[in-house]
């Protein structure tokens, strides 16, 4: 028979399993959004200015949910705060369903708000697997969780174009019904999670104020690390099909340099948690950095299709490392107490980072061009580098674990 420790072993590595496949049950949703949410809103949209406003919609509910989400569960535990998250998001795509048949963008944008608000919570994943697995292994876990997004990656594309045929006198109807299977999906697994209830010292422990909190200088490092990789990252990536069109590459292409990027952002995941523990988490974050930094110097040695492929393949891997690291960090910068607040900030400017980023990266494209927009990502990443040195220097050298 399995001793108690085993058994417990057991669950915990089973729950890191379920939590991987949950975030890849996520993130295949969202690429089957991004796939089709602006076609949607120009289909319904009075003026083509406002085709884009059922994602900046969706980016809203993520942000705005992200802070509240991480206090719920404090209170009611991770597994039931998933459950809302994804029940919100069945709420959000039959009302989204709904919402194409009666050609209405208003009621599109409040499914697309609700659906967002699935994402903000759901985001959460990775801090999930944090709480089933030791503090030796809190680094692969993440890893783990976050790699779940390969599946994405192959999967999501595939989905979207699949699903959009299943009702032909409804067109992207069938993308609305397939997310509702997704979301369905991510709550029978949910089932099986076994995530310890929130601890005495978690809910009445000692918490300090927030600002003393966030004035730390591994909470300020881990929060800009996640932010700048994830705004760059969404800036770039946004930008890339736009310049590969004016360079008069074919859609076909452009979608195998984005896939290859996708690649690059998840595949690195199922070493990035041992890469951490190998040689410490600001090393990895700080060759994070400087991969990114790579992806904009390839940038602007041409334009051919393998620099673009070649940048993004960089930019991916350098996206992982950076935004692993920085919520690898942030887990050493709260106290039990005072990790709900502490995660739902991160999260909360995190989600708003790449609503800026979603909204901008045309936007610098068309008024200043393809150098610009790369030239333009090349500060906040070398404040990132600073940054991460300067922590280096206050900690100490950090040793390999």
């Amino acid at each position: 028979m399995l001793s108690a420790s085993a058994l417990s072993s057991f669950f915990i590595n089973r729950s890191v399993a379920l939590l991987a496949l949950c975030q890849a049950l996520l993130t295949t949703g969202n690429v089957l959004l991004v796939s089709v949410l602006a076609l949607i809103g120009n289909q319904l949209a009075d003026q083509p200015a406002l085709a884009t406003l059922p994602v900046a919609v969706q980016f809203l509910g993520t942000m705005l949910a992200a802070y509240p989400a991480s206090l719920l569960m404090k209170r009611i535990g991770r597994r039931a705060g998933f459950w809302i998250g994804n029940g919100l998001g069945i709420v959000g795509a039959l009302v989204a369903f709904w919402a194409l048949g009666r050609e209405s963008m208003l009621l599109f944008c409040f499914g697309s708000a609700l659906i967002g608000a699935c994402i903000g919570i759901s985001q959460l994943y990775r801090f999930a697997a944090v709480d089933v697995s030791d503090e030796a292994h809190k680094h692969r876990a993440i890893s783990l969780v976050m790699a779940g997004g390969l599946v994405a990656a192959l999967v999501g594309p595939a989905l979207a174009i699949w699903s959009r045929d299943w009702l032909p006198d409804l067109l992207y109807g069938g993308n609305y019904l397939a997310l509702v299977l997704i979301y369905l999906l991510a709550i029978t697994a949910l089932g099986w999670v076994r995530v310890p209830p929130s601890s005495d010292e978690e809910v009445h422990g000692q918490a300090r104020p927030i600002a003393e909190v966030v004035r730390q200088p591994v909470f300020i490092v881990a929060v800009l690390g996640a932010v700048v990789a994830y705004a760059v990252m969404v800036l770039i990536m946004n930008a890339t099909p736009l310049s590969m069109q004016a360079c008069g590459f074919s859609f076909g292409i452009t979608a195998g340099v984005i896939q290859w990027h996708v690649l690059g952002m998840f595949a690195p995941s199922f070493i990035t948690g041992r890469l951490i523990s190998r040689f410490g988490v600001t090393t990895i974050m700080l060759v994070g950095a400087v991969l990114m930094i790579g992806c904009i110097l390839v940038n602007l040695q041409g334009i051919g299709r393998w620099h673009f492929t070649s940048a993004l393949i960089l930019l991916g891997v350098g996206w992982n490392f950076l935004f692993i690291g920085s919520t690898s960090l942030l887990t050493e910068a709260y106290r039990p107490a005072e990790k709900a607040r502490a995660q739902g900030i991160n999260e909360m400017l995190v989600s708003m980072s790449v609503m800026v980023a979603s909204f901008c990266s045309g936007l610098l494209q068309n008024l200043w061009g393809w150098d610009w927009v790369n030239l333009a990502m090349a500060p906040p990443l070398a404040l990132v580098v600073i940054a991460i040195l300067w922590l280096g220097r206050i900690k100490g050298t950090e040793q390999p674990a």
